[in-house]
């Protein structure tokens, strides 16, 4: 970390919505002081994107995490997903999930969020299926899926979808509800767990017409989701 001088700017958070902005008055070793200039509460939005990621190896997951932390992901969802080439052993997942924890909130101060991301604890994929039956949206990024997510989210404004096939109007546009977004692993969603997911709601899209990894999809996608929810404005 530089070293602050006075004179120079900094935002102190809650990490809860509230955001001060400061300036430095007097530097110490370990020891700062500031001014406040100006108070903001930014309130809790309206629209809330949750992404399902799958566990990666080695330090990708962190990554992914990083990445959607910085475009504005609210919550990030480790999946243990059944072609994950990694697994948490139940006597290492806290401290797999405290690295996740620590690089989103680390993170969220880089890119002076006054909200931090939730990252929950693990989930299988009965409990993910739960979360996308309450979901007012849930996107299976497939590579494979006949239609691109682009063209199943309405431009930022308007309240309908662009449609679904199989469904005759496609779904409801909620910007005030919760959209999933489901990042499988490196091989890919199971034939079971995809029929477990778009059986609880999910629909198969996929990003575009080249494969991204793991570790770069969910900010991909969660930046398409944010600019339509008019968060990116």
């Amino acid at each position: 970390m530089r070293r602050l001088a006075p004179g120079e700017r900094v935002d102190v958070t809650d990490g809860a919505g509230m955001m001060a902005e400061c300036v430095v008055t007097a530097a110490r070793p370990g020891e700062l002081e500031l001014t406040v200039l100006a108070r903001r509460t930014d309130p809790a939005p309206l629209c809330r994107v949750v992404v399902a990621q799958a566990i990666l190896k080695g330090d990708r997951g962190e990554r992914a995490v990083e990445l959607m932390t910085e475009v504005g992901v609210d919550e990030i969802v480790p999946w243990a997903a059944e072609r994950c080439i990694a697994r948490w052993r139940p006597d290492r997942e806290d401290k797999a999930l405290g690295r996740w924890r620590s690089t989103a909130v680390q993170a969220a101060k880089q890119s002076r969020r006054s909200r931090f991301p939730v990252v929950s604890a693990p989930a299988r994929t009965a409990e993910l299926a739960d979360r996308v039956a309450r979901a007012s949206l849930a996107l299976l990024l497939d590579p494979a899926a006949p239609v691109s997510l682009d063209r199943l989210l309405p431009p930022s404004g308007r309240q309908e979808p662009a449609g679904i096939p199989g469904q005759d109007d496609g779904v409801p546009w909620a910007p005030r509800g919760e959209i999933v977004l489901i990042i499988g692993p490196e091989g890919g969603v199971s034939p079971e767990e995809a029929a477990a997911l778009t059986a609880s709601g999910a629909v198969p899209a996929r990003l575009g017409p080249s494969v991204l990894r793991g570790s770069t999809a969910g900010a991909v996608a969660g930046v398409l989701v944010l600019s339509r929810c008019g968060r990116w404005e």
